[in-house]
């Protein structure tokens, strides 16, 4: 029988020495067992996971496996249970190595010698001569992989219930190729010079879109010079609905902060920030951004639910925790980790940092709710709950151009990005956002 997959970290033994590049392909196996077997966020596994790697290169290779996997995972299974007799078990550990070679000879390029000689040293006796059987034979078959990946089918079912078959099918297109790289600059009015100097195009005042695979993000013209920051498009709606009403110096707090985009872009409209975050190692990169933009704001190391501010602020931006099942597109760990569990957690501790949050806006004062959620829960009915509650905060839909192009308000006055939302120009994030202002009295 084929080993637990909860071994997938000791090393085979082995009559001689690796092949070149088994050491990459044995930590993407590790990445796979944390998100599959334990439910860890890839990116919070990947350190650990690589740790013995030699390099840059070698981590991005077991990086790029591990995602490619998890977008294509459905698939890869289906090709895999066509070829045995037996179907294997979920956690075999025939069945993860397979899938590694599978995806690097059907999706990344690698030729099939090199990516099974690369997996062999990862099993030992009979899952070997399994793996090696089961690969060849696929490769033989001409085995391939669909245009378009096929979704988890309970993600498929949740998002098709919610939303329709239409976004469903958005949502599997929309994981076949890596995302755009969005940008959001520090100075709006300068959009077309950086359109110019990228050669990227714009959906809004302040944002340039520049296509996947565009370079290394610390290499491209303006980044060391702190003229703009990675942000995609759907992240920035929150603090765009904030701008009309920013005044120079007036207070603003921005909760759950990091990664910063939000609080840069409120520091730049000319508010007095406040950044609160929990995490002090997601707050030291919120500085460096800081630092490296010139732009300035306070920091706040503390749990929202246990920290206040000094006064009252005219705009208060809750971009709170989620399941973050929006961001798939470049994490497609969320498919696998949250769920009705995950999702049900979220909207408790949501609507806990929503109604304490509530009380630090100024009579007349503004509140943002949003997450990078496409889960109901975390968005239209946590919404509707608040409103139920404070009879003091009423719904402000969005003004003629306060949206990027492409993206429009419900009629309900609040603002849902779904896959399939400007998907002819490269599509966004899953994000629900809401302004909803404070009575005078």
């Amino acid at each position: 029988m084929a080993r637990p997959v909860s071994r997938t970290g000791a090393r085979a033994p082995s009559r001689g020495p690796d092949p070149l590049g088994t050491a990459a392909r044995r930590a993407a196996l590790r990445l796979l067992d944390a998100v599959l077997r334990r439910g860890e966020p890839l990116e919070s596994a990947l350190a650990l996971a690589t740790r013995a790697l030699p390099g840059g290169p070698d981590r991005g290779l077991a990086h790029a496996i591990a995602a490619e996997t998890l977008r294509r995972l459905p698939d890869l299974d289906a090709l895999i249970d066509s070829a045995t007799r037996q179907r294997l078990p979920d956690d075999a550990k025939a069945r993860f190595v397979l899938r590694v070679a599978l995806v690097q000879a059907l999706a990344l390029g690698t030729p099939p010698h090199a990516a099974i000689a690369t997996v062999l040293p990862l099993v030992d006796g009979g899952p070997k001569r399994l793996v090696h059987g089961v690969f060849g034979t696929l490769m033989r078959g001409g085995a391939t992989l669909p245009e378009v990946p096929t979704l988890p089918a309970a993600v498929a079912t949740r998002w098709d219930e919610h939303w329709g078959a239409d976004a469903a099918a958005a949502a599997a297109r929309a994981i076949a190729a890596p995302p755009p790289l969005d940008l959001s600059l520090r100075d709006p009015a300068a959009t077309a010079e950086w359109i110019t100097r990228l050669g990227g195009t714009s959906l809004a005042p302040g944002h340039v879109r520049l296509p996947a695979g565009a370079g290394a993000v610390a290499d491209l013209p303006g980044y060391a010079e702190g003229q703009w920051w990675v942000q995609d498009l759907a992240a920035s709606i929150p603090a765009r609905l904030l701008a009309a009403a920013a005044t120079p110096g007036a207070p603003a707090l921005d909760l759950c902060a990091a990664p910063g985009g939000k609080t840069l872009q409120l520091a730049a409209q000319g508010y007095a920030v406040t950044a609160v975050e929990l995490s002090e190692s997601r707050a030291a990169r919120l500085r460096e951004n800081g630092a490296r933009t010139g732009l300035a704001f306070d920091t706040a190391i503390a749990d929202v639910l246990d920290w206040a501010p000094a006064r009252p602020a005219d705009a208060v931006l809750v971009d709170a925790p989620c399941s973050a099942t929006g961001i798939y597109r470049r994490h497609p760990d969320v498919l696998y980790r949250a769920g009705a569990a995950t999702v049900a957690e979220m909207a408790a501790l949501q609507a806990r940092i929503l109604d304490r949050a509530a009380d630090w806006v100024a009579p007349g004062g503004t509140l943002v709710y949003a997450t990078c959620s496409l889960e109901p829960e975390e968005g239209e009915a946590q919404l509707a709950r608040f409103l139920a509650a404070r009879g003091d905060f009423a719904l402000v839909p969005p003004r003629d151009g306060e949206l990027p192009d492409g993206i429009a308000a419900a009629p309900e006055g609040w603002v849902r990005t779904l896959p399939g939302t400007v998907e002819a120009v490269g599509g966004c994030d899953g994000f629900f956002v809401a302004r909803v202002s404070r009575a005078l009295t």
